[in-house]
């Protein structure tokens, strides 16, 4: 089974990189989907993270406020410390369940979709490393355009993550997104054609 570490920068392209290799038949393992899962209303996860964090990050339906928790921890970096120590452990323990899963389906490929990756794992516990990268200018645009946020959030969401320059250099591979979605598409594909015909 080829294990791929798929991993970008905010508003770089990863997710679309994502959805292309599951569409080429890809397991994808998505970081974002088992956080959500993890802090749905009524989990150890959530209650946790309202213990820390108080009832005031809950929307009215229970449910997380993502965006007030989002603000709350950019202008923080010790709360953004403590969310990620509650958070990671329970992600990391359900990634590793949903890759056995694969495994013993016989999965091909594998995608494990992490956007800090090289923040919080080992590259080497990957086969390959796909690096997703964008200008940051552009990344600040996709944001402010495609997702609503203000100039200032922005900002400190790009900010709070470190720099691509070192990612590159540790990536088996990097996909430029700085074009129209055709060319990430060839781009991503020459990738997934080397990476599994290797």
């Amino acid at each position: 089974m080829l294990h791929i570490g798929l991993t970008g920068n905010v508003a770089a392209g990863k997710s679309t990189v994502a959805a292309l290799f599951e569409r080429w038949g890809a397991t994808v393992i998505d970081a974002d989907t088992v956080v959500r899962e993890l802090q749905a209303p009524g989990s150890p996860v959530l209650a946790a993270v309202v213990a820390r964090f108080g009832p005031g990050i809950l929307a009215a339906d229970h449910s997380l406020d993502r965006a007030g928790l989002r603000r709350l921890i950019l202008g923080d970096p010790a709360a953004r410390r403590d969310l990620e120590a509650i958070v990671h452990p329970a992600v990391l323990a359900r990634r590793g369940e949903l890759l056995a899963d694969a495994r013993a389906r016989g999965a091909r490929v594998v995608v494990s979709d992490i956007p800090l990756l090289f923040e919080t794992m080992d590259p080497a516990e990957f086969d390959a490393v796909v690096l997703v990268d964008a200008p940051e200018a552009l990344r600040r645009r996709r944001l402010i355009e495609r997702r609503g946020l203000s100039a200032q959030e922005a900002d400190a969401l790009i900010a709070a993550q470190a720099p691509s320059g070192p990612k590159r250099a540790r990536s088996t591979r990097v996909i430029e997104n700085d074009g129209d979605a055709a060319e990430l598409e060839a781009r991503a594909r020459a990738v997934w054609d080397a990476l599994t015909t290797a």
